[in-house]
């Protein structure tokens, strides 16, 4: 299988496609590593620094479905039709993989087979699946600042299971922990007031720099 950064390219830029496409559609570039594809695919629109209106929670859902699959020892991702037949227009589609693949392409630089227990061991998968199933819940919650640091984490991890790299996932399974530290203290500080852990690095930030 080609690099994905390559397999991207061709299928939304170098052939013709319809209008629409779909989950199931873009299936077709998975190749073995289906999961991490599957995983890469779903958290990319969320994970680019731009809006992404009404696509964080659903995506989030399909998130937290696959983690507890790899969890569960799935070997065969399932997702329901509805959502795999879920379209979206290809112009959208092109403008999130426009975004996504210089960022693709600086992680395929540094991504080897190593460390390769920690994506198919049994404790890998579970801790792995664990994290992941977190970030989906968080990007499930309506507040801002709960959707992008997830789904990044979710986005590197993914990138390290689809090229079989455990340094490349622990790294992202870092970003998971500290995007569930985020997540928390944002909806502590909506509950019961005060700073969000984003607000005081700002405000660290600022009084040090």
């Amino acid at each position: 299988m080609s690099k994905l950064s390559v397999e991207l390219n061709r299928y939304f830029f170098e052939e013709q496609r319809e209008e629409t496409v779909t989950l199931k559609d873009i299936l077709t570039l998975a190749g073995e590593r289906i999961f991490g594809f599957l995983l890469l695919i779903i958290s990319l629109p969320s994970a680019l620094p731009i809006p992404a209106p009404g696509y964080s929670a659903p995506f989030g859902f399909l998130i937290f479905l696959l983690a507890m699959q790899l969890i569960f020892g799935v070997t065969t991702p399932w997702l329901p039709s509805k959502m795999m037949n879920g379209s979206m227009k290809i112009d959208t589609a092109r403008k999130f993989v426009k975004m996504g693949l210089p960022w693709v392409q600086k992680i395929e630089a540094v991504t080897k087979p190593r460390l390769t227990y920690i994506c198919s061991g049994v404790i890998g998968k579970l801790i792995i699946g664990l994290m992941i199933a977190l970030m989906g819940i968080s990007m499930m919650i309506i507040i801002p600042g709960t959707n992008t640091l997830p789904a990044i984490g979710v986005f590197v991890t993914a990138f390290g299971l689809q090229e079989d790299d455990g340094f490349i996932v622990l790294a992202g399974l870092v970003i998971c922990f500290f995007a569930a530290a985020v997540t928390i203290s944002i909806i502590m500080a909506v509950i019961w007031g005060g700073s969000s852990l984003i607000d005081i690095i700002k405000e660290f930030i600022k009084t040090n720099l």
